[in-house]
């Protein structure tokens, strides 16, 4: 007989999984040290939806989306802010010469 897991574990995997496909492209950016390949509009995009759902799930008080969402939120922004910093530190090397 097939056990089913209960919503909230359901929740909880789901975000953790979701969540976690995001270490491997801040790994990555982080190793190469630049990130030109994003997108930075998908990922303002994301981000704000992002933070929509969390902003959500703090309003229900469901702990699976507000964690998946807060953590999720800080790795896409990340993935950002690194973005910024390699383009910034591309174009200064370009501009020295």
């Amino acid at each position: 007989m097939i056990h089913l897991l209960n919503t909230e574990t359901i929740g909880l995997l789901a975000g953790t999984l979701t969540t976690i496909s995001f270490v491997p492209q801040v790994i990555r950016i982080w190793q190469t040290k630049h990130a030109d390949d994003i997108s930075t509009s998908m990922f303002v995009i994301f981000i704000t939806g992002v933070a929509l759902w969390l902003l959500y799930g703090i309003q229900l008080h469901a702990l699976p989306v507000i964690v998946a969402n807060s953590i999720t939120l800080v790795l896409a922004s990340l993935i950002l802010v690194l973005k910024f910093h390699f383009q910034r530190r591309k174009k200064k090397r370009q501009d020295n010469g």
